[in-house]
């Protein structure tokens, strides 16, 4: 198929991507500016992380008068974050309930992440699951949980209470495999604790681009003319390995069991999907990333470029699984590890993450002191 039409996010949603938004603040909930982008650019979701809210929270008076009522009931500077964060995604669950109920539960989906300083802790993950999703208390709110090893157990855990949740932070496949692996024994949990399975939904975010910065920075380091011509190529390929993964994960006797049973497939998610390297084209990741039955989700820059001029030539997924396994050889032959790599990442995805939050904390400290001398 190519795309001549003028809509491409049309297009591209009716290829069978779910468009979701790698954005959320308030300013966009009341502004109507999110409620615009599922009207005109075929959003059905959103998705946030603590970057995102450290950099809604540190811009303008949105959030002014609830850090006045906060303060002045004295609530603690965690508390306030967990008050904000989960009004935000409890109001964009409500926008996107239409959407929930339009595809049975498949998108109108808002996350919410776990504090990233509990990456590597299980147990205070599951407690904090638990406090998010009752605290936004929406059907259609996934609570994202990094695939640390540390996180896997977790994800199991909140899948068995019935908690829907967004796996994040996924580089490798064989981390990606034990996600997918902690999804099913946790649905197997829930069905024995006589839980609807089909009311249980879950994506596995699968990050494309920083598998691409952090692998041709090696390249460059390497300087062969075979290391050039492999930059730019890592992160699809991975990608689509991690597809075929799932094509084969979800069609085992093991999980048709559970489908019989109402569960739903967990969608790989491609996540990080806005380039990093100007020299590649803006929309790289969405056009070669194409297959039914996937999420990406998009920063407002990347959705514009899509829906200016995204290259939609149909499935890009499928008949690629030979060319990307040699891909990955060719990388370990000019001298790149891959599980280096996968490793190094996600180290860095957590601090990141962790930063991210220290920023947030900061700004909701500051803001809670100056609503405090006001009053004062």
């Amino acid at each position: 198929m190519t795309d001549t039409t003028t809509d491409r996010l049309a297009t591209l949603s009716e290829s069978g991507v779910s468009i979701w938004l790698d954005d959320l603040s308030r300013g966009r909930l009341t502004g109507g500016g999110l409620k615009a982008l599922t009207a005109e650019k075929h959003v059905v979701g959103v998705t946030t992380n603590p970057t995102i809210f450290a950099g809604a929270l540190s811009k303008g008076t949105d959030y002014d008068a609830q850090m006045a009522t906060l303060a002045a009931a004295g609530t603690s500077v965690d508390d306030a974050v967990i008050a904000v964060t989960t009004d935000d995604v409890r109001t964009a669950a409500d926008l996107f309930a239409d959407v929930y109920r339009a595809t049975d539960g498949q998108d109108g989906r808002v996350s919410i992440e776990v504090d990233p300083r509990l990456a590597r802790e299980t147990e205070k993950t599951i407690e904090q699951a638990r406090v998010l999703w009752s605290t936004v208390d929406r059907p259609n709110t996934m609570v994202k949980i990094p695939a640390t090893q540390e996180g896997l157990p977790a994800i199991s855990q909140a899948i068995s209470e019935g908690i829907s949740v967004n796996v994040t932070l996924i580089f490798s496949l064989d981390r990606y495999r034990a996600v997918t692996s902690a999804y099913i024994d946790g649905l197997e949990r829930a069905q024995r604790a006589g839980i609807d399975l089909s009311t249980i939904r879950s994506v596995a975010s699968f990050f494309v681009s920083r598998v691409d910065s952090e692998i041709d920075k090696r390249l460059d380091a390497i300087g062969t003319d075979e290391a050039a011509a492999l930059k730019g190529k890592a992160g699809i390929a991975n990608a689509r390995l991690a597809f075929e993964a799932y094509e084969e994960i979800f069609s085992t006797p093991r999980w048709q069991e559970l489908a019989a049973a109402g569960a739903h497939p967990q969608r790989p998610l491609w996540a990080s999907t806005g380039v990093k390297d100007p020299a590649y084209p803006d929309t790289m990741y969405v056009d070669e990333l194409v297959v039914d039955g996937v999420v990406n989700t998009m920063p407002e820059k990347t959705l514009d470029a899509a829906a200016d001029h995204a290259n939609l030539r149909g499935d890009t997924v499928h008949g690629t699984y030979d060319e990307a396994r040699a891909l990955l050889d060719s990388l370990e032959r000019v001298g790149v590890s891959y599980a280096d790599v996968t490793d190094l990442l996600e180290v860095e995805g957590v601090d990141k993450f962790e930063k991210s939050w220290a920023e947030l904390l900061e700004t909701v400290t500051t803001a809670l002191e100056r609503a405090k001398a006001v009053v004062a």
